[in-house]
């Protein structure tokens, strides 16, 4: 048997405190405005039938691929869900009658078999949004409004948000058709991998990184020349409604996102600060069949790790969960710990935070733990203070002590810090 490592496994982080004090805030803070927008939270599971995916995400898709979590068991295929939304449209399509409206988010962990990067690691952490309805865009902007005030409310003011369209679903043969037709000539100048997506999935190489790729790239009509005129109006109409918000965006034409399902309005929020990988956020409208229904939504995913890294120190100051002051409790004899653990009851009852030590130290060694523990508070109980039902009250800050009555202990803390 292999040695016990007690290191993570690659790509993957434990998250303890103090800085899940600072993801508590964050999803604290976004509960309480996706609340305000009348949106729910679904919890899906986190292990999936891999057809959830391969059937929403598409063959082709780079995630499907190379980047699933995938295993066997009892003659069929799971997997580490990659995303949010798919799992989604799973629970909605099994629970929803036609024509039904849903508006719901997630927050949770999602996996990917890449390369660990900055702020994307092979365990990474989505906030996502699905809004399910019939296509309209006002829907697209209000859902695309409430992500530029969500990011607003924890503090990044350094955002852009890049706009593009897909164009409907009748489109889409006709723009890979196009596209491909523009790329053929210039095959051989292409990377070997955008050569083989000529083929499987032509709009990856809109997205490519390779230099020589990027300049084949630059030199495309944008996609909306293959696309109808109703398509372009109802991208006309995002835009509109989006400056009737107030929202600031800017036109990419070589915006495609990757994934099959999506359609008409789609978006990048990206956030200067991150180096090159400087996308925190990526939404838009989507239509995928699950069963014999065909769902539409719009929606959106946030990069919880992104948006830590690209946070100041004091948007992370304002947002992190304020933890209430610590109250330590300290007996000096076993008598005056069996007073005090009901004391501690009572106060935890009343929302005050509070340790004592159970194991009979010192008052020495109580009074350390209390300085490294960074206690706010000190309470020492001895044989007179037992007698007098009272405590010595030690202010850790403010360097004061007084004596008070245990009765007295909640009511004099309850309005501190």
């Amino acid at each position: 048997m292999s040695a016990v490592s007690f290191k993570p496994v690659k790509g993957m982080s434990d998250i303890h405190s103090p800085e899940v004090e600072l993801w508590q805030g964050l999803e604290a803070s976004a509960r309480g405005l996706l609340a305000c927008y009348d949106f729910h939270e679904v919890r899906t599971p986190i292990v999936e039938n891999v057809s959830v995916f391969t059937h929403s995400l598409g063959e082709a898709s780079e995630v499907v691929e190379k980047q699933m979590y995938s295993f066997e068991r009892s003659k069929e295929t799971f997997c580490l869900r990659p995303e949010g939304t798919a799992g989604v449209m799973r629970y909605v399509g099994g629970n929803l009658q036609d024509n039904q409206q849903a508006r719901l988010y997630y927050i949770g962990p999602m996996f990917r078999a890449e390369q660990p990067q900055a702020g994307r690691k092979r365990q990474f952490h989505q906030l996502g949004v699905e809004c399910i309805g019939e296509a309209s865009a006002e829907q697209d902007a209000e859902v695309l409004q409430m992500q530029a005030a969500l990011l607003k409310s924890w503090g990044l003011n350094n955002v852009r948000f890049q706009l593009n369209t897909r164009g409907s679903l009748e489109d889409f043969p006709k723009v890979l058709a196009g596209l491909r037709a523009e790329l053929e000539p210039q095959r051989d100048a292409l990377c070997e991998d955008c050569q083989r997506r000529l083929q499987d999935n032509v709009l990856r190489v809109l997205d490519c990184k390779v230099e020589h790729c990027k300049d084949c790239v630059q030199a495309l009509p944008p996609i909306t020349r293959w696309m109808a005129p109703e398509s372009l109006s109802y991208f006309e109409k995002v835009q509109a409604c989006l400056r009737n918000l107030g929202v600031d965006f800017e036109v990419n034409p070589l915006l495609v996102r990757g994934l099959d399902y999506y359609q008409h309005t789609i978006w990048e929020v990206t956030c200067s600060g991150l180096g090159a990988q400087d996308a925190v956020a990526g939404g838009g409208r989507y239509v995928m069949k699950m069963g014999k229904q065909q769902l539409e939504g719009v929606g959106f995913g946030i990069g919880m790790e992104r948006v830590i890294l690209a946070l100041s120190e004091e948007a992370a100051a304002r947002v992190r969960r304020k933890e209430a002051p610590l109250l330590i409790l300290v007996s000096m004899s076993d008598a005056a710990r069996d007073r005090l653990m009901p004391v501690a009851a009572q106060c935890r009852d009343a929302g005050l935070r509070v340790r004592m030590d159970l194991g009979g130290r010192s008052l020495k060694a109580q009074m350390k733990a209390a300085a490294r523990l960074d206690a706010a508070y000190v309470g020492v109980v001895g044989d007179s203070e037992l007698e007098t039902g009272t405590l010595q009250l030690k202010d850790m800050a403010a360097r004061t002590q007084k004596e008070i009555s245990l009765d007295a202990l909640i009511p004099e803390l309850s309005g501190a810090g």
